[in-house]
């Protein structure tokens, strides 16, 4: 089956699939390999989660007019854009030397708990100790395949919302 040929509604339930997978692989991850995530991960979970949300009810609704196409669409891509940026920063702060991570900070439950949220997203994105380790897959750290899945899936949404089958 040609992934080129599909549907809309085949295309964004194909990617919403695949953003549930993805989770459920998070999940995994935490859970058995005792992969603990950071806040930065937590953060890129909400980015897959949103995306999801967007390719269900565009693959469920199945506009036949661009408009309805390209809002689906640009839910996808606003999603996948907070996940870059998030899994980009991640990614930075795994490339610091040692002796320049910052230092590990609260969890993300207390911080939520305790700061107002502008606060908190200020000190998720200052990064800290915890977001800095390296726990490869495959050979790639988890930043660098989420960052690989928010491209291909935005490209994905974008293809399907400019593609004139139905």
């Amino acid at each position: 089956m040609n992934p080129f040929r599909w549907s809309y509604r085949v295309t964004y339930l194909v990617g919403f699939l695949i953003c549930v997978g993805l989770l459920g692989f998070a999940l995994y991850a935490e859970h058995v390999l005792a992969m603990i995530p950071c806040p930065l991960c937590i953060f890129q979970r909400i980015a897959f989660l949103f995306m999801a949300v967007f390719f269900l009810v565009g693959a469920i609704h199945g506009p036949r007019g661009k408009g309805g196409r390209w809002f689906y669409a640009s839910g996808v891509v606003l999603g996948a854009l907070a996940g870059m940026a998030t899994a980009a920063r991640h990614l930075w702060l795994q490339t610091l030397p040692a002796d320049q991570v910052p230092s590990c900070g609260p969890n993300l439950g207390y911080m939520m708990d305790a700061f107002p949220m502008a606060k908190v997203l200020k000190m998720v994105f200052t990064g800290s100790g915890e977001c800095a380790k390296l726990e490869p897959i495959l050979g790639l750290p988890m930043p660098a395949w989420t960052l690989l899945w928010f491209v291909l899936l935005a490209v994905l949404a974008i293809r399907a919302a400019a593609s004139r089958r139905s």
